[in-house]
C-alpha cells in the first residue's frame, strides 16, 4: 500500500505522522511510505533520516496527501480539505465533536476517517492511541500553568513549591483520569498542594493508593467545584468524555471569583473545553487575560516537545498503521479496538458520540 506523511500545518505543530523506525517497519512488511520534504525536522528527523529507512521524499503537501492511506498527527486544516478524497484511509487525531465543519467535509468528501482518540479496546475501557498524549498533556499543563505563574507572564508570581515559611500553590484538577493524574504527579513533585475532583468514586479510590495523602480527592459536584476553584492558584481541565464536547464545569460567574493572576489550563480544549471562559490559542499566542485570570487553550499542548510525542505517539500506532496498510479496509472487521475509531465511512457519520453532538449529520 502507499502510506502518505504530510507535513503539519498547524501553528507550531513539530509533531509527525511516522518517525524513520516505523517507515522501516512498513518498508520490511512491503510498503511504500512518501513523506514530504522537512515533515520531520521538527521532531529531530531529517529527510536523509527517512531516505535511510525507505522512504521516498516528495516536495508537496498534495503528492503525500495523494495515497490510499495518509497518517497525521493533527485534524486538517480548512486549507487541506481539497485532498482528502473517496476510498482514502485518514489516521489521526480529529476531534470532531469541536470541529462541525470537518465533520461536514470527510462526509461529504467520502474518507474514511478513524480518529485516535476513539480507538478503543473494547472490555479494558481503554484508549491506546489519545493515552500517549494525554500523558504528555497532563504533565506539560502544570510546566506551563508554573510559566505563566510567573509575574513577567502575567501570573501572581506564585511558586507551585513554596519555600520554608511561605506555604506552596495550590493547583486543582478537573478530572482524575490520565492527563488528571500525570498532572497530579508532576504538581506533586514540585512540592504543590494538590487537589482532584472527579465523578467516579472508584477512579479516586485508585487515585488514593496512588498518591496517598499527598493529594487531596473530592467528589466532583457544583459545591466542592466552586470551593476547589476559588482558592486555585493554577486550575488544570481535565475532562474527557469519549466523543463529545467536554462539559462545562466552570462558569464565568466562578472564574469571576478567582485570584486575578491565576491560571487556568484547560487540556480539554480540543473537545471543546471544560471553562466557560476558556477558548483555543496556538503555542504562538498561547495565553490570553480575561476576569482578571491568565487562559492557556492551546489545543495541541503535546506539539511543544515533539521529539518525545512524535516517538510516544508512533510506539501505540505503528501496530495498527501495519495492519491498515497490510489489510486496508479489511482491518476494521479483524481489530475491533480499530473499529470503534471510525468516526466517518462511505459518507456517513457513524461513531455514536460524535452522532449525538451532531444529529442532524446521521
Amino acid at each position: 500500500m502507499e502510506i502518505g506523511v504530510p507535513k503539519e500545518n498547524k501553528d507550531q505543530e513539530f509533531r509527525v505522522g511516522l518517525s524513520p523506525s516505523s517507515v522501516r517497519v512498513l518498508r520490511e512488511n512491503g510498503h511504500s511510505i512518501f513523506v514530504q520534504t522537512q515533515a520531520g525536522n521538527g521532531a529531530g528527523f531529517s529527510d536523509d533520516d527517512y531516505r535511510n529507512a525507505g522512504a521516498e521524499i516528495v516536495l508537496t503537501s498534495e503528492t503525500a496527501w495523494n495515497r490510499e492511506l495518509v497518517v497525521k498527527v493533527k485534524e486538517p486544516l480548512t486549507s487541506e480539505y481539497k485532498f482528502l478524497q473517496k476510498g482514502q484511509i485518514l489516521f489521526t487525531y480529529l476531534h470532531l465533536a469541536a470541529d462541525r465543519k470537518l465533520t461536514e467535509h470527510l462526509i461529504d468528501c467520502g474518507t474514511c476517517a478513524i480518529a485516535y482518540e476513539t480507538v478503543e479496546q473494547l472490555g479494558a475501557n481503554k484508549l491506546p492511541l489519545l493515552t500517549p498524549m494525554s500523558v504528555i498533556a497532563g504533565r506539560l499543563a502544570v510546566q506551563f500553568g508554573a510559566r505563566f505563574l510567573e509575574r513577567q507572564q502575567g501570573g501572581r508570581g506564585v511558586l507551585l513549591g513554596g519555600v520554608p515559611g511561605v506555604k506552596p500553590g495550590k493547583v486543582v484538577i478537573l478530572g482524575g483520569g490520565v492527563v488528571g493524574t500525570e498532572a497530579a504527579k508532576i504538581a506533586v513533585g514540585v512540592g504543590a498542594i494538590v487537589q482532584i475532583l472527579d465523578v467516579s468514586v472508584e477512579r479516586l479510590s485508585y487515585l488514593e493508593t496512588l498518591f496517598g495523602s499527598r493529594v487531596e480527592l473530592l467528589y466532583s459536584n457544583s459545591a466542592h467545584i466552586e470551593a476547589a476553584v476559588i482558592e486555585a492558584d493554577l486550575l488544570i481541565g481535565a475532562v474527557l468524555v469519549l466523543g463529545r464536547r467536554a462539559p462545562i464545569l466552570v462558569s464565568r460567574e466562578l472564574v469571576k471569583q478567582m485570584r486575578p493572576g491565576s491560571v487556568i489550563v484547560d487540556v480539554a480544549v480540543d473537545q471543546g473545553g471544560c471553562i466557560e471562559t476558556l477558548h483555543p490559542t496556538s503555542h504562538t499566542n498561547p495565553v490570553y487575560v480575561e476576569e482578571g485570570v491568565v487562559h492557556y487553550g492551546v489545543p495541541n499542548m503535546p506539539g511543544a516537545v515533539p521529539w518525545t510525542a512524535t516517538q510516544a505517539l508512533n510506539n501505540s500506532t505503528l501496530p495498527y498503521v501495519v495492519q491498515l496498510a497490510n489489510l486496508g479496509i479489511k482491518a476494521l472487521e479483524v481489530n475491533s479496538a480499530l473499529a470503534k475509531g471510525v468516526n466517518v465511512q462511505d459518507h456517513r457519520l457513524v461513531h455514536p458520540a460524535v452522532q449525538e453532538v451532531f444529529p442532524d449529520l446521521v
